[in-house]
């Protein structure tokens, strides 16, 4: 890529620029350009705004050009919840669903969760690795240019931070960002389980060794716990997320997915960067999320695949004032998607968000999740250049038409990283 590069004939461009996450109506104003120019230079924003205004700018006469045919231009997406590192798929599960077992019975029958550990600690890290770097170029071909990676399929302590170095290599090899987040409380494994204390000394397992050494590797930035019936209760819950805030990982919560256990109240206590799920929040509970700075990250594709009835509230939230995020859920399990305009279009047909706040929220929002709000999440001049170019007229048919990939280019700092041939 040469040292400046003017980006024009955009029939949008979808800056999201402003101060902080977006709320309320804010969520709604994607802050559309229209016959606008973006100046690229040295892998940041050097500047954003009218074609004529940027075009007239000392450095863009010496610039090379990139017209990209009235196409649309959007932030690059922010995944703000994955769990990337995985060995196989669970299609014999996908099966069972279909026929109605549900996710609660599989699990209680080794499947789900436990397959996957199974699977996993199973495999080398070479083909572990390998998986996941097909899976980064899919997420770029879908527009997406920063994830965050949940360990959570090792729950011992080899195998827990085999995945989480992974994340670190990975990141460093190829030009998806990756956030790292230890989940060593996705569930309690099986060579704990039926065993009396079994359950706590996990937790003291997690709270006095592994959070410890993760932390002093600098293997991960969050610290993650399922909090849900079948998993670990909000006592329990607690224990890990103050053990990984007293070692420096922020929190964040799978809260609220199958029932309401208290966990987003307990995530906004501890001041988590976001409480993921919430399907089975209660009004007392989407106040307080409207009254913080945590987010709420909405995970649509999980409640779709499992053919649930039941979606997060996200127009409550909205009105509330919560910051809404969107993500992808992407796993083996529940949410086998890497397609964040699939989201959007679940954001927009089941949670009734509209266009522009489903792309906020898988934008602006999530990068705040992640607390890189400063550099990625919307173009404004000083930002990492990344972006994504939908071959699309009018930002709003990106989520409607569904299941329909028409990414045509996606750019990390300044960087094609795909270009649809």
């Amino acid at each position: 890529m040469p040292p400046s590069l003017l980006i024009t004939g955009a029939s949008q461009i979808l800056t999201l620029r402003g101060p902080g996450p977006r709320r309320g109506k804010a969520l709604a104003d994607p802050g559309v350009l229209r016959d606008g120019a973006i100046l690229v230079r040295g892998g940041e924003i050097a500047a954003v705004g009218p074609s004529r205004k940027v075009a007239s700018l000392k450095e863009s006469k010496d610039a090379e050009k990139l017209d990209v045919g009235g196409r649309v231009v959007l932030p690059g997406f922010v995944d703000a919840h994955t769990h990337l590192i995985h060995a196989a798929s669970r299609a014999e599960e996908y099966e069972l669903k279909i026929q109605g077992v549900s996710y609660e019975e599989i699990a209680r029958k080794g499947g789900g969760i436990l397959n996957s550990v199974k699977k996993l600690r199973a495999t080398t890290a070479q083909d572990l690795k390998r998986r996941a770097r097909g899976f980064l170029e899919r997420f770029a071909e879908y527009g997406t240019t920063t994830i965050e990676a949940k360990s959570g399929y090792g729950l011992d302590i080899t195998s827990e931070l085999r995945i989480l170095a992974l994340h670190h290599e990975l990141d460093a090899e190829q030009p998806v960002q990756i956030a790292s987040t230890f989940l060593g409380a996705h569930v309690v494994p099986a060579e704990y389980r039926g065993k009396a204390g079994g359950t706590a000394a996990y937790v003291d397992l997690l709270a006095q060794r592994l959070i410890p050494e993760v932390a002093e590797s600098r293997l991960a930035e969050f610290c993650d716990v399922f909090c849900e019936r079948g998993a670990f209760t909000v006592r329990e819950s607690r224990r890990v997320l103050e053990a990984g805030k007293n070692h420096g990982l922020a929190p964040r919560v799978h809260a609220e997915q199958l029932s309401n256990t208290g966990s987003t109240r307990l995530g906004i206590a501890l001041g988590a960067k976001s409480c993921d799920h919430l399907e089975y929040l209660k009004p007392a509970d989407i106040r307080a999320l409207g009254q913080s700075k945590t987010v709420a990250t909405l995970l649509p594709g999980c409640d779709f695949y499992l053919g649930l009835d039941r979606y997060a509230p996200a127009r409550e939230l909205i009105a509330a004032g919560a910051i809404v995020g969107l993500a992808t859920d992407f796993n083996p399990g529940t949410s086998p998607t890497l397609s964040m305009p699939m989201v959007l279009s679940l954001a927009c047909s089941q949670l009734r968000m509209t266009p522009a706040e489903a792309i906020a929220a898988a934008t602006v929002n999530a990068a705040y999740s992640l607390g890189r709000e400063d550099r990625i999440g919307s173009l404004q001049a000083g930002k990492q250049a990344d972006l994504a170019v939908f071959e699309v007229a009018d930002y709003r048919e990106i989520p409607y038409y569904f299941g329909v990939n028409l990414c045509w280019m996606t750019m990390k700092r300044g960087e094609v990283v795909y270009l649809r041939d």
